[in-house]
């Protein structure tokens, strides 16, 4: 049995999720509900739950920083949020589990699956601390984390020279040589990475227009980046890259 805790700053949220619990996830005790950090601290210290279900923005404090005052975490953490942007960035690209209100009966039953795996593991380290770890208190806008083998690692974005992907994964290359290769698709990190310095010129590549040195016409043409690298760019993308190249 999974035991649990709701925290939302709307109780009537709270509601809805525990009822939806209790219809559709027989294998999860919710112990109680908050709906302020200051009240979830309480009741999480005082129960011990396995999980907490925990909206993104509240009044006074985030989930980040509300999980932050409980370190070290030592329970599994489903987030709740409206989509806001900086909530994209942190849960896909750092793999942490999230619901998207309103909340999904099928979303909700396949992030407690993946509670339920992660607690026949229990000697991996807790994926949120981890990422906590790597976060700090920096300034996401200029940074990203992303998921290495032992955890999360930081990243300058300008550190960033392009990313190549190749079916389910991306290979990221960076200015010091240094490459990772990521589980997701270039399309989850299209969507997270800010569209003020990359821009993605084929179905396989995004490029960081800061160290793009020329550009070579051809059918679509391609692109040279400061270590060398020769890229394609696909025709339909032509129009869009020039633009945003030359308007630099």
């Amino acid at each position: 049995m999974i035991r649990c805790i709701l925290v939302d700053d709307d109780s009537r949220n709270n509601f809805i999720l525990e009822k939806l619990i209790e219809q559709f996830c027989t294998d999860v005790q919710v112990l109680g509900a908050a709906t302020s950090a200051a009240s979830a601290v309480q009741l999480i210290k005082q129960h011990q739950p396995d999980l907490i279900f925990l909206d993104v923005e509240m009044p006074g404090k985030n989930a980040f920083d509300l999980l932050e005052d409980l370190r070290p975490v030592n329970f599994q953490v489903v987030f709740v949020t409206a989509f806001d942007k900086y909530a994209v960035r942190a849960f896909r690209v750092g793999a942490l589990d999230y619901l998207l209100k309103p909340v999904s009966i099928d979303d909700l039953k396949n992030a407690v699956k993946r509670v339920e795996e992660r607690q026949q593991h229990s000697s991996s380290k807790n994926q949120v601390e981890s990422y906590l770890e790597a976060l700090g208190k920096s300034d996401l806008t200029q940074r990203i984390v992303l998921p290495v083998k032992d955890g999360y690692a930081q990243y300058e974005l300008d550190s960033i020279l392009y990313c190549k992907a190749k079916g389910a994964y991306t290979t990221f290359h960076f200015t010091d040589g240094h490459k990772i290769l990521i589980t997701g698709t270039l399309k989850s990190f299209e969507e997270v990475l800010p569209e003020s310095i990359f821009v993605r010129i084929h179905h396989s590549s995004i490029v960081n227009l800061q160290h793009v040195t020329s550009y070579t016409r051809g059918r679509g043409g391609y692109v040279t980046i400061k270590d060398g690298s020769q890229l394609d760019v696909a025709q339909r993308k032509r129009e869009e890259f020039l633009s945003r190249f030359q308007g630099r």
